[in-house]
């Protein structure tokens, strides 16, 4: 049997992190098990999808590596992978439904169920629809009704009254007692289906095995196990994971800071980075490996190594294990990814150019970068003099007089001749090398940190260099 596993996504709003994972989890099992990753657009929220969205989830997905095998862009043997080109299909299986007296039409309008849910709480007992409460609203002039507003009947499952239990790859034996929910509708009025139901009939005819999940989706299992029983249909294996927390151990939201893919992006993550902070959100390595390629997450991927506990969000390790990454990536992929932040500085031609000088400027900055939105802070001051009046003692002047000029006379500009220059400056003079290379950097940068000094010297070469110490003497 080939396994087959799916990421189905609203296309309702940006990637969230919770979402990104999900994809990831069930693309490295598809991809361990040589399997198919299929991507299915779940668009029947017509209120809230949006195009705009379905574009930027495929574009995160794609940014972070996770390319499927069949999808509403590529096409495949089980399409179309978008609900809303599937309601023919509902209508075909909700009918069957029906037929075989397994669900029935309701002719209630929404407002008259939520009175009725209301009703049921207000006397203590819990929302839970039966036939026999629904049908009332099924009278000849109600359907006579709806046939002359051109409206259609919803259309209602009849949930058996039994306990349900469900092996779930995570959380292990997972029991529903008998009477756990009511009927609930499967189609709407409008002829668009509920979100159990359609994702049950998708998945079965798309012939997925395994459905990988996050556990705020265990209770729509119930209603999916009773559809799949209803069809005499083989459900495929359900996995809930833990839930994402933020540090505060609450439920990851917008107060903690960036929580879609997209921001991370703009921020300047890489998305090896993201993919490799997100797979242990839930799951370890099994020799404890904390810095991977997504090739060697695929390679020791397993469920079993699947936490219950809920996973924490936790910033601070996710600019870690960015810069770790940015760190790993060789010349060429440095100036890939960090191009876009020195075209705020130089022309194309320009960055184009030199790039012998801005790999060394990269190397010279690389563990000082976190999120890669840093880097214009960290470079500014070789592009632009900074604005500053530093205060320098009468001797400290002298000896920057005496740099200036063993500066001029160097020809071949390499750090051998710039660290001479530094000493013949020094000598004999009582200035402490402290000091003279601390004010050396302010002068220069504007600032106290950064690279390493004679890397600055380097860079900004003799002209800049000189430039700015004789603004600062006068």
């Amino acid at each position: 049997m080939t396994v087959r596993l799916r990421f189905a996504p609203s296309p309702t709003g940006f990637l969230h992190v919770g979402g990104a994972r999900t994809a990831l989890f069930n693309f490295l099992y598809a991809k361990k098990m040589k399997g198919a990753f299929i991507l299915r657009i779940e668009d029947t929220d017509i209120e809230r999808s949006e195009k705009e969205f379905e574009i930027g989830l495929i574009n995160a997905l794609k940014w972070l590596g996770l390319e499927w095998d069949e999808g509403p862009d590529i096409g495949g043997e089980y399409g179309p992978y978008r609900q809303s080109e599937r309601l023919e299909i509902y209508h075909k299986y909700a009918r069957k439904l029906v037929e075989e007296g397994k669900a029935y039409e309701v002719y209630a309008y929404p407002e008259e169920i939520e009175k009725l849910r209301e009703k049921l709480l207000s006397e203590g007992k819990p929302p839970h629809y039966t036939k026999e409460m629904l049908k009332e609203f099924t009278t000849p002039e109600r359907i006579r009704e709806y046939k002359e507003k051109g409206l259609s009947p919803a259309i209602y499952f009849s949930m058996p009254r039994k306990e349900y239990v469900i092996d779930d790859i995570v959380k292990g034996q997972v029991v529903f007692k008998e009477g756990t929910i009511g009927d609930f509708a499967i189609l709407r009025s409008n002829g668009v289906p509920i979100y159990n139901f359609a994702c049950v009939v998708d998945d079965f005819l798309m012939k997925i095995t395994h459905v990988i999940r996050g556990d705020d989706h265990l209770s729509n299992t119930i209603k999916q196990i009773a559809l799949y029983e209803a069809f005499g249909w083989e459900p495929p294996k359900f996995g809930h994971v833990s839930m994402i927390l933020g540090p505060d151990a609450k439920k990851l939201s917008k107060r903690h800071g960036a929580t879609s893919v997209e921001e991370f992006r703009e921020r300047g993550y890489l998305p090896q980075a993201v993919v490799n902070f997100l797979a242990l959100l839930g799951w370890s390595h099994p020799e404890g490996k904390e810095i991977m390629s997504l090739e060697e997450m695929i390679e020791a991927f397993s469920l079993d190594r699947l936490g219950k506990n809920p996973a924490i969000f936790d910033p601070k390790k996710l600019k870690w294990m960015n810069a770790e990454h940015f760190r790993m990536l060789d010349e060429e992929e440095m100036l890939k990814v960090t191009k876009p932040y020195f075209l705020k500085f130089v022309s194309e031609d320009e960055f184009e150019k030199n790039k012998e000088w801005f790999i060394r400027l990269l190397k010279s900055i690389k563990d000082r970068v976190e999120e890669l939105i840093d880097i214009p802070h960290l470079v500014e001051f070789f592009f632009k003099e900074p604005e500053i009046k530093v205060e320098l003692a009468q001797e400290l002047k002298e000896v920057y007089r005496k740099l200036i000029k063993e500066l001029q006379s160097i020809d071949n500009w390499n750090e051998k001749n710039i660290y001479q220059a530094f000493k013949n400056a020094m000598k004999g003079v009582r200035i402490k090398g402290k000091d003279f290379y601390m004010k050396l950097r302010i002068v220069l940068t504007g600032k106290e940190e950064g690279p390493e000094l004679i890397d600055i010297v380097y860079l900004l070469g003799k002209e800049k260099i000189i430039r700015r110490l004789e603004k600062q003497l006068g």
